[in-house]
């Protein structure tokens, strides 16, 4: 059980043992955005749960969740089943429901980062990114668009201005959004919290033109490293609207330089 002093995050993933590979947990209604409850939010609950379950393996590498359907705030249940643990990594199956209803299907890969390399060497580039001071706080947000999305308030965002033209009704037509990133009540987020941050920007429809809550159908994410403490860099690009359906890249830099994260979100086009 999470303490009086832990952190909102620790709290909000806080788990319970129930036996059998089931586990209870409290979706949080702070997580809520359009209609239901953040994506990434539910994966870091069932990563929590599968970090819980591999004590020796407790860090991300690879996890793949389909989202069946809308988590609401309120009473959850994750169950997991260890398919394989070798050595270095573990692979495991974990499913979320709420009232006997699959919100998402999970299946991971894990390890511990600690025991593996720590350089991260990549040709991606690390976004630039203006000073925080030059950059637009998320708290500048509508009293209306915070009401029906109280996830905003989990973060102190520093949005790059170059990609906030949306907010004033003037996207860039890019597809793309990056900001600062760090928690609202400034602790720091561990490896399991970066599966998370890859679904906290607002969709990156948004630069399209195209606002609205986009559900998610299919999120993979992949953990390459612990972040360093601090501000993290997050990117979100898009190229293709198709079919009713979009792609949303994401890409976590953390404070050392370090690609830590990267993923894929397959989602539907936004509902207003």
């Amino acid at each position: 059980m999470a303490s009086s002093t832990a952190s909102e995050w620790d709290l909000h993933t806080a788990i319970t043992p129930a036996g059998d590979g089931l586990f209870d947990a409290t979706l949080d209604p702070g997580w809520v955005v359009g209609g239901g409850v953040n994506g990434g939010y539910v994966l870091g609950v069932v990563g929590r749960t599968i970090a819980e379950t591999l004590p020796t393996k407790p860090h991300p590498l690879s996890v793949s969740a389909s989202y069946l359907s809308a988590s609401r705030p309120g009473p959850a249940q994750v169950s997991t089943r260890v398919l394989r643990e070798g050595g270095t990594v573990a692979t495991v199956a974990a499913e979320l429901g709420q009232e006997g209803t699959t919100r998402i299907s999970v299946l991971a890969t894990y390890a511990d980062l600690r025991e593996m390399p720590t350089d991260v060497s990549t040709t991606a580039v690390e976004p630039a990114l203006p000073p925080l001071e030059e950059c637009v706080p998320g708290s500048m947000a509508p009293a209306e668009t915070r009401r029906i999305a109280p996830v905003m308030d989990r973060f102190d965002l520093r949005f790059d201005p170059a990609c906030i033209g949306w907010a004033m009704g003037k996207p860039s037509g890019n597809g793309h959004i990056q900001a600062w990133l760090k928690m609202a009540d400034g602790h720091p987020l561990d490896a399991v919290g970066l599966l998370m941050v890859c679904d906290a920007l607002p969709p990156v429809t948004f630069d399209l033109g195209r606002p609205g809550w986009a559900p998610t159908l299919a999120l993979t994410v992949h953990v390459r490293a612990v972040p360093e403490p601090g501000w993290l860099k997050v990117s979100h690009r898009t190229r293709n609207v198709a079919g009713g359906l979009f792609e949303e890249d994401c890409e976590v830099w953390d404070p050392a330089g370090r690609l830590v994260a990267q993923s894929r979100q397959l989602a539907m086009q936004p509902r207003p």
